[in-house]
């Protein structure tokens, strides 16, 4: 199974820090993506980007994570030559993360 198979993404960015909202479709499968959806992982997803650290924020009422990741933007939108110097795509690249129910 694959993230998106359970949740959907929104993304945001202030500086060169990107921030990814990971919400469940359903609300009962929040304990899924909090115990397959870490920290860790996020960071090993996104290897390749220069990323400083990654803090995660646990929303359980509203079945969603909020990932903050600071460096990810290659120093924002004003100052990176990246093609995607808002961080758009970062969620959906992060939808293909595969995560194991067993």
């Amino acid at each position: 199974m694959i993230l998106r198979d359970v949740a959907h993404i929104r993304t945001g960015d202030k500086g060169d820090i990107s921030q990814i909202a990971v919400i469940a479709y359903a609300v009962a499968d929040f304990d899924l993506l909090a115990e397959h959806v870490t920290a860790d992982r996020v960071a090993a997803h996104f290897a390749d980007l220069p990323v400083r650290s990654i803090r995660r924020y646990e929303l359980p009422a509203l079945g969603a994570l909020n990932f903050v990741l600071e460096g990810a933007l290659r120093g924002g939108v004003t100052r990176s030559l990246a093609l995607d110097a808002h961080g758009k795509t970062l969620g959906a690249q992060l939808l293909d993360l595969v995560i194991d129910p067993a």
